[in-house]
């Protein structure tokens, strides 16, 4: 895969050259590129903002100097292969989430316009979708200096479901999120640790009563933390073990759906 970002600040990139992004970057399965947007102005102040029309408070990021950083990132492209993904960090986006990252990872070539001051000017995105196929998106219901902190997230996030990223794949099947659910909690020795001890179960060799006891506290985790996801899951063909797990946690199984129950 290839990604292309493009930022004022070209060095808040630097963290991508550690770990596995690092790693895999070193090894040649993701091919990662940071773009200077302050390389592609005319000015000798190199200005990439200015007041916004109709007034207002900050400044409004210049329409030229994106469309010549953009139109340089997709020259590099062959014509045949089709229109690149343009990802442009913003709270006004779609949510990104983990079915996000699996579906962006499948794609070639990702470009990430990263805003800053009130933003980018419009125009580019409507002249961009000529170019790209352009999806603004949001990391959360919440505002970031700049789109810099969100392009470090999502790539690590796309970029470690690329083959070979991470050494053992089965590790991926099993995180929070990949099956609709928060991960289950994890221990490792001592097995007392402070008048603390790590549940018996996990001691008792019994995998198919670990990953039961596993599953369990998927859906207790879930239903404490995030019980808006349990709207989306898909209780249809759980066995009765899990629906009692479930009833537990105050919920019940109606037409395949989890519903918790007002008295819960």
């Amino acid at each position: 895969m290839r990604i292309d970002v493009v930022s004022i600040f070209p060095e808040y990139l630097a963290p991508l050259e550690l770990s596995l992004i690092g790693k895999a970057r070193q090894d040649g399965l993701l091919d990662l590129r940071v773009h200077d947007l302050r390389e592609f102005t005319t000015d000798r102040h190199r200005t990439v903002d200015d007041t916004p029309y109709g007034g207002g408070a900050g400044m409004v990021m210049k329409p030229e100097p994106w469309a010549q950083a953009l139109t340089a990132v997709a020259a590099e492209r062959p014509a045949e292969a089709g229109k690149p993904v343009l990802i442009v960090p913003s709270p006004a986006g779609e949510r990104f989430t983990q079915a996000t990252a699996h579906q962006l990872a499948e794609e070639d070539q990702l470009v990430f316009a990263c805003g800053r001051y009130e933003g980018i000017d419009e125009r580019v995105l409507e002249w961009a979708a000529d170019h790209f196929t352009v999806r603004p998106m949001s990391l959360g219901d919440y505002v970031l200096n700049g789109g810099e902190v969100a392009v470090l997230a999502m790539v690590e996030a796309i970029g470690r479901l690329l083959p070979g990223v991470v050494g053992n794949p089965e590790s991926l099947v099993e995180e929070s999120h990949s099956d609709g659910l928060l991960e289950y909690p994890v221990y490792t020795k001592p097995s007392s640790w402070r008048d603390r001890d790590v549940p018996a179960v996990l001691l008792s060799g019994n995998h198919g009563k670990i990953a039961q006891w596993r599953r369990h506290e998927q859906y207790r985790r879930t239903a404490e933390r995030r019980p808006d996801l349990l709207a989306e899951f898909d209780a249809g063909k759980l066995p009765r073990a899990d629906r009692t797990a479930f009833a537990d946690l105050g919920y019940d199984v109606v037409d395949g759906r989890l519903k918790q129950r007002p008295d819960a």
